[in-house]
């Protein structure tokens, strides 16, 4: 080792000595110096021209429209970053900064931008018909159940059972219970323990008492809380008591019952935001607010459901296409998509949806805006891809996420009678109603 650092101390001393000399040169003869070299003048890079940037524009729209079928998103995402480094760098180096905002697809913006072609998110409570935000939705709808008290009450107290209480099987096991008590009266209408229930009884406190809504339901329906005495027994015990008037009318207590078993949660509905825009070079590009990219806490335990729900119900026998269609739910990451339909005219029809509804959501939604609903059409994907109605596909399984631009074309029979009418197929085929609101995208 220290013959080692020996060698590498004269290899040191050996080019410090400075030029070496010929021997056949005397020792007072000098080697020429050399001239110095004129400084190079940088030339300034040349910026890429217009066609370059269009070109460059077009590959990206196209990147963007590509579906990720072989490549996992993480690729996919890694090819958008090192295009946009890119075009970036070129459009530093032109000395046009702006130019990479006016050619690129550009990422999320939050809300309250001016160029948002969707402000957010949106619902409907079904109740009101207002339009509420994500974050009001729980709130707004406790508030209109809440106030249907005033008009039906039976009604509103099924709403608040099946909608405040979080816990479908604890709902389910109450209600199922309260079913049974109702039974045993039509059943035995003459016999009176059957119209006295005990409020402290186990089974009421542990299946009915713990519920919201229940004791204004059977105070609805006709049942009144008295105290009455107990055998053998100091103080009295609450119950409930069908009362008379109640008991003469078993039809209602009937009917009351079958509202209470068939009763759903009342949720608002996904607000389409319909909008229709005239023919745009930018139909391709999407800004996005932050409500298409956020899962709240409630959102990523139902995926999780309906991903074990899905496996459980597949995993006795799963085709090869049944496995990779499980793949493709593992890899979801949006609730929403905004999905536009470029119409033969060049208009375009935009909508928002779950990613996880069907793809005959679309073809619905897109037969409510035409003229003539009827008449048959398909819809085509990025690539030609055709989308079926009547395949069981969601748009999260197809790439249509979390946005697409997707193509109207008519059926083949449809187009071929239009063209033997002498109609341009490129015709208006909208509702009045739509192409007076049309917008500038």
């Amino acid at each position: 080792m220290k013959k080692f650092f020996q060698e590498i101390k004269a290899d040191i001393k050996f080019k410090g000595a400075g030029p070496g000399q010929k021997l056949t040169e005397s020792v007072g003869e000098k080697a020429p110096k050399e001239k110095p070299s004129q400084p190079t003048v940088r030339q300034p890079r040349q910026g890429p021209t217009n066609e370059a940037q269009m070109a460059a524009a077009a590959a990206l729209a196209r990147l963007e429209q590509k579906q990720p079928r072989a490549r996992g998103p993480t690729s996919q995402e890694s090819i958008r970053s090192q295009v946009r480094k890119e075009l970036r760098a070129e459009a530093t180096v032109s000395g046009n900064p702006e130019a990479l905002g006016s050619n690129t697809a550009s990422e999320p913006k939050e809300e309250g931008s001016a160029h948002l072609v969707v402000p957010g998110v949106y619902f409907t409570c079904p109740l009101t018909g207002a339009i509420l935000r994500k974050d009001q939705r729980d709130a707004r709808i406790r508030e209109a159940i809440l106030m249907h008290f005033s008009t039906d009450p039976v009604a509103a107290s099924i709403m608040k059972i099946h909608t405040f209480n979080k816990d479908r099987d604890r709902v389910k096991l109450g209600v199922d219970t309260i079913a049974k008590y109702l039974d045993n009266i039509h059943l035995h209408p003459q016999e009176e323990k059957y119209r006295k229930i005990k409020v402290q009884n186990k089974v009421f406190q542990e299946r009915i008492h713990c519920l919201e809504g229940t004791h204004e339901f059977f105070e609805a329906i006709g049942f009144q809380k008295v105290l009455l005495p107990i055998p053998d027994q100091e103080g009295p015990e609450e119950f409930y008591v069908l009362s008379e008037a109640a008991l003469a009318q078993p039809e209602s207590l009937e009917r009351h019952k079958e509202q209470l078993l068939s009763a759903e949660p009342v949720r608002a509905t996904l607000a389409r935001q319909r909008r229709v825009f005239r023919p745009s070079p930018l139909a391709s590009q999407f800004d996005l607010p932050a409500d298409f990219f956020n899962l709240t806490a409630e959102e990523i335990k139902r995926e999780q459901r309906l991903r074990s729900e899905a496996v459980e119900r597949l995993s006795v026998l799963r085709t090869k296409a049944m496995r990779e269609r499980e793949e493709q739910r593992e890899m979801r990451k949006y609730t929403y998509t905004l999905l536009r339909v470029r119409l033969p005219d060049g208009c375009l029809l935009q909508g928002t949806f779950y990613a996880r509804e069907r793809v005959a959501a679309l073809y619905g939604f897109v037969r409510e805006a035409l003229q003539n609903d009827w008449l048959p059409f398909e819809l085509l994907a990025s690539g030609g891809q055709k989308l079926s109605e009547d395949e069981n596909l969601a748009f999260n399984e197809c790439g249509l996420v979390p946005s697409a631009l997707l193509t109207f074309s008519w059926d083949a029979a449809v187009l071929e009678d239009i063209r033997a009418a002498g109609t341009q197929p490129d015709i208006s085929i909208l509702k009045p109603e739509l192409l007076s609101a049309i917008e500038k995208l």
